[in-house]
């Protein structure tokens, strides 16, 4: 694949503005200043540098964000910035085939919400994770206004009402972490579930945090507002656990 190609598939802007980081000297492949647009590499596996930083190939994003609060998962946010400020440019501008350039998140986390965000430029990933149907378990550590009774967790695990819905939602598993916190896991993604579960049972959410989508924990080691790549095991594992969930 030609140097500019790869550059610009990787979002590093327009193909005239990877030619022009080319030809300025700002891109190295393996430590050395390569100034031709057309030289090819093997992008699979390639390593290369931009003005300094290190960037690998990923024929396709996938990475996962330690999100705090007072971010919007929007691309067009009303009050908060977009958690998308918080990833580095060319994952903002990779080229897609949708109407908007970028990763996106997989589902949302209201902008009072911490913990693990996944974003991808792969359509079908982000629907086969955000799809209702194929039910991946999403684990979230509650803080509520005030302490959880047995009854209260029981009715959670057992199912609530919501307004406006038809049917009683249930929690896949809830369990007492402290006098006011909660461990509760769910399989669908309806509109602040977590909220209105909590506030079903006549509670009040304080804080809210996810820390498992599926199979993938958050890393312990990123910092709020840090992200990193997945690994292919845990991109492969998503897999498995969506084939097994069908």
């Amino acid at each position: 694949m030609r140097l500019e190609q790869i550059l610009f598939g990787q979002g590093f802007g327009t193909r005239r503005e990877c030619r022009a980081l080319i030809a300025r000297g700002a891109v190295r492949i393996a430590g050395a200043v390569c100034r031709d647009a057309e030289a090819v590499f093997a992008p699979e596996g390639l390593c290369f540098e931009v003005d300094g930083v290190s960037w690998p190939w990923h024929e396709r994003a996938y990475v996962m964000l330690h999100k705090p609060a007072g971010y919007e998962c929007s691309h067009r946010p009303r009050h908060w910035p977009a958690v998308y400020e918080l990833l580095p440019p060319p994952l903002r501008t990779r080229p897609t085939r949708g109407a908007v350039a970028g990763v996106q998140a997989v589902g949302r986390l209201d902008q009072d919400t911490t913990g693990l965000l996944l974003l991808s430029d792969d359509g079908q990933f982000i629907h086969r994770m955000a799809s209702p149907k194929h039910h991946v378990p999403k684990v979230y550590r509650v803080r509520t206004c005030h302490p959880m009774g047995d009854a209260e967790l029981a009715a959670l695990a057992a199912g609530v009402l919501l307004r406006d819905e038809a049917l009683p939602v249930a929690a896949l598993a809830c369990e007492r972490l402290a006098a006011d916190a909660i461990e509760m896991t769910l399989d669908e993604g309806k509109y602040h579930q977590v909220k209105r579960m909590i506030a079903a049972v006549g509670n009040r959410v304080e804080a809210l945090h996810r820390s498992r989508i599926g199979p993938l924990a958050l890393d312990a080691t990123l910092a709020e507002g840090q992200w990193r790549w997945l690994t292919p095991q845990e991109i492969a594992a998503f897999g498995a656990t969506v084939a097994g969930q069908a």
